[in-house]
């Protein structure tokens, strides 16, 4: 039987039907890109230290004299958290005009009773200012942007469930629209708690809206486009919206305000409804077939081609509806010995991947400069690796180079911890380097995962894929906080991580210059320990995969 590749194949590889799905769905990832790491802002820390009433009649020297000086990470800095006693401060005062030939280590300590101060030349306000989620509170930080993240988490499981049974349109515009209504009730927020509440929310939709737009444009392209779609298409526009987001930020330091531009520009996305359409893959592996062949109709007049009569054979279409009466869940992932295998050795990756992407990415911040061009820096470093990724995409096998890009960015991690103190930029540079290679091998595994389950699970593989990785999202802002204690113990851990989930790429199947499967038994072709006899010229397979292979099936397919 013919596959959907050889029904299509009239449409031709280009066309502008594929063109203007291409730009259409593209302008889904510039929304993904600016509302993914606007957490970096919104949650940004600043300079504080213990307020002194104003009702206290001290000098400004009493004043200053008033914060202690401690040791941390080896340098001597005013205290964040804590002040001498104002009640002997002001018994001194009144006893000395000038504190400077007093020693003030032997006066008792208190906290911030009276709240913190803040730097505010660079952040007019954050959820940090306005809550104070500094000192005691401090752990509230890494814990917000976790609920973010663990919202994804939700979002990837039922976002694939979903628009594998309903369709990948109505969830990707329906979760587009609730993502708008959450982030302008997130620029309203009342408290901490009810932030973190709206944050999850707002994951949900996020995540949805992701993978089922890429999902979209992976089944609506010509084979020819769809390395191009997940290269430049999908993550160089999310990219974009990425290096926006700082631009809006530098614009709109006030948390709130700049919750509110987004959740603006979200809604511009909407009207896309009326000019995308549905995969038609889909519709084909849910034996729809008259929307599918409208589709179809459509796609033949945008590309000036005529439409086959007819398009199916008899025989063709009767498989088709009969194969696709069966319904499949999330659980069929898990099922059976081979697609079990792969999918947990995909989730491995995927946990790696984001570890050590979000991990450099949320610590922007923290790094030396300014926060708004090292966040800038942080999202073009990303602009080379797309590029880069089109040529490897449609050149390599998928495995080497994701491993290649692991051991490198896993080895900068480590390497980093040797730079010395005063060559700071070349920390950056390093680090900037390693979110590169994270950026290119998160590009190809995403491919990868989208290559290796049929259409019928294809959703809820890449969801599930998204949704356990995100372990290591709800990771990374804690992996982060380890920092306050030693500046190098981040970094040792996702150098750590990273290289020891890379290891399991070596037992996957390769995908490259294979046809996207079809149904649940052509992907168990896709097996990491096939074991593979020459036979006349030809490879013959386990007798387990009762599905005729293609005749481009190579010895170099099926062993590794």
């Amino acid at each position: 039987m013919r596959d959907y590749d050889d029904i299509t194949e009239f449409l031709g590889q280009k066309g502008p039907y594929f063109w203007t799905s291409f730009f259409l769905l593209n302008l889904m990832f510039i929304n993904v890109g600016y509302g993914t790491m606007y957490i970096v802002f919104v949650g940004a820390s600043s300079a504080h230290q213990c307020q002194i009433p104003e009702n206290v009649n001290l000098t400004e020297a009493w004043r200053s004299a008033s914060i202690p000086a401690e040791m941390v990470n080896g340098k001597i800095q005013y205290s964040s958290c804590k002040r001498y006693s104002l009640n002997e401060i002001s018994k001194l005062s009144a006893l000395n005009s000038s504190p400077v030939d007093i020693n003030l280590t032997h006066i008792p300590q208190e906290g911030c009773v009276d709240g913190w101060t803040y730097d505010r030349s660079t952040f007019y306000s954050t959820i940090i200012t306005e809550w104070d989620l500094v000192c005691d509170n401090e752990w509230k930080v890494p814990f917000t942007t976790s609920t973010y993240f663990i919202g994804i988490l939700c979002g990837s499981v039922t976002s694939g469930q979903f628009s594998d049974r309903f369709g990948r349109k109505p969830v990707l515009f329906i979760t587009l629209a609730a993502h708008f209504v959450f982030l302008l009730i997130h620029s309203f927020s009342p408290s901490w708690e009810f932030f973190c509440l709206v944050f999850f929310c707002v994951g949900i939709c996020q995540t949805s809206v992701n993978v089922t737009a890429f999902v979209l444009g992976t089944e609506t392209l010509s084979k020819w486009m769809q390395g191009l779609f997940a290269a430049l298409g999908a993550f160089l526009h999310y990219c974009i919206g990425y290096m926006l987001l700082p631009a809006i930020a530098f614009g709109f330091r006030d948390w709130r305000t700049l919750l509110f531009v987004l959740a603006c520009l979200t809604i511009l996305h909407v009207p896309l409804w009326w000019l995308i359409s549905e995969s038609p893959r889909w519709l084909l592996s849910q034996g729809r077939v008259k929307e599918f062949e409208d589709i179809l109709r459509y796609a033949a007049d945008k590309n000036g081609v005529s439409l086959p009569d007819p398009i199916f054979k008899e025989s063709e279409l009767e498989r088709f509806i009969s194969y696709n009466e069966k319904k499949h869940t999330i659980i069929d992932v898990l099922k059976g010995r081979n697609i079990r295998v792969i999918t947990i050795m995909c989730l491995l990756l995927w946990l790696a991947a984001n570890l050590g992407y979000f991990g450099i990415s949320l610590n922007t911040s923290n790094l030396s400069g300014d926060p708004y061009l090292n966040c800038f820096l942080s999202a073009a470093v990303e602009v080379p690796a797309y590029f880069t990724a089109v040529v490897i995409i449609k050149r390599c096998p998928r495995r080497p180079v994701i491993s290649t890009f692991f051991c490198i960015g896993g080895g900068l991690l480590f390497f980093i911890q040797l730079i010395p103190e005063n060559l700071t930029e070349l920390a950056i540079f390093l680090e900037l380097f390693g979110k590169f290679c994270f950026t290119m091998s998160f590009c190809v595994l995403y491919m990868y995962t989208a290559e290796v389950y049929p259409t019928v699970l294809r959703n809820s593989g890449v969801g599930i894929c998204s949704s356990t990785s995100r372990i290591g999202s709800i990771m990374a802002p804690y992996v982060l906080y380890l920092g306050k204690w030693n500046p190098f113990l981040p970094y040792i851990i996702l150098g750590s991580l990273t290289l020891g989930c890379c290891s399991v790429n070596l037992f996957l199947p390769e995908t490259f210059n294979r046809t996207l499967p079809e149904t649940l038994e052509q992907m168990q072709k896709f097996r990491g320990f096939n074991k593979c006899t020459k036979v006349e010229g030809r490879e013959e397979h386990d007798q387990s995969i009762t599905t005729e292979l293609p005749q481009e099936v190579t010895l170099r397919e099926c062993t590794f």
